[in-house]
């Protein structure tokens, strides 16, 4: 049997079309677009199957460029939710493939459209043809930390109120790039950590620590930064050695803002 699917978006798809007892997906060459939407669905719902991406390489990497999307997707690999693959040949049309069901996605700026078929025979070879494509493919390594390590290392580390505007300026941004003007996660770290009064040398280990960036990175950014006039340091004296940086939020124009709508006030003035 084949039916066609027209629905708003790629979640939609996979309810109409996969709401059977399938415990595993094979996801055939997505656009960055359905790895995104996939990776969003995925982090926030336990109902759906286990799913296994075969991706182009260049896409992967373009895709996980984005710190808000890797992370959650390495939170999703560490549960054993997701499994990402090198795609060595491209097909034709992405595919969503179960042990019950194919459908090839077509996507426009509106909808998203699908061919659908549950026949036995058909559906038996497509799954098993991606399922060995799947085997003999190259794992890709996705180096970004899962945000669930990245949040508890912080609170217990950095404190409470440093995680929670984190969040807060994670939750407002489309995007952690740090391309075209945009806040990476780095500096978001760094404005969070200016926010309250957090020393450079704490913000710095902690992050390369919990792997999302080196201490030179971090101290390259500061630099940056506070050349902007977006951030000041302060020195702190201690026992042995030299003193260690307090880091302040600079311009009067950042100063009080909530976490968010400092993140706003940066990204004008990074851009």
């Amino acid at each position: 049997m084949v039916s066609n699917l027209l629905e708003a978006d790629v979640e939609n798809v996979l309810d109409a079309a996969f709401e059977g007892d399938d415990e595993e997906l094979f996801v055939v060459d997505p656009s960055p677009e359905t790895i995104v939407s996939l990776v969003e669905a995925a982090i926030g719902r336990d109902d759906l199957p286990e799913m296994s991406m075969l991706v182009d390489e260049r896409t992967l990497k373009s895709v996980m460029e984005d710190f808000l999307v890797a992370s959650k997707a390495a939170d999703l690999v560490a549960d054993g939710a997701l499994h990402l693959r090198v795609l060595d040949d491209a097909v034709d049309n992405a595919l969503f493939v179960s042990p019950s069901r194919v459908v090839v996605l077509v996507s426009t700026d509106d909808h998203v459209a699908a061919l659908a078929s549950n026949d036995e025979e058909f559906v038996d070879e497509v799954f098993e043809t991606h399922s060995d494509a799947f085997d003999d493919a190259e794992t890709y390594g996705l180096r970004t930390p899962a945000i669930s390590r990245v949040r508890e290392t912080m609170a217990a580390e950095i404190g409470e109120a440093t995680r929670e505007d984190f969040d807060a300026v994670l939750a407002s941004i489309n995007s952690a790039r740090g391309d075209d003007g945009g806040l990476d996660e780095v500096t978001v770290s760094l404005l969070v950590a200016a926010k309250n009064d957090v020393l450079l040398y704490d913000i710095s280990k902690w992050g390369e620590d919990v792997g999302i960036a080196s201490k030179a990175t971090f101290s390259r950014t500061k630099t940056r930064l506070e050349d902007l006039g977006i951030i000041d340091t302060e020195k702190v004296p201690i026992d042995v050695g030299r003193p260690r940086l307090r880091l302040k939020v600079g311009d009067e124009r950042l100063q009080g803002l909530d976490a968010a709508a400092l993140a706003d006030e940066v990204a004008e003035m990074l851009a």
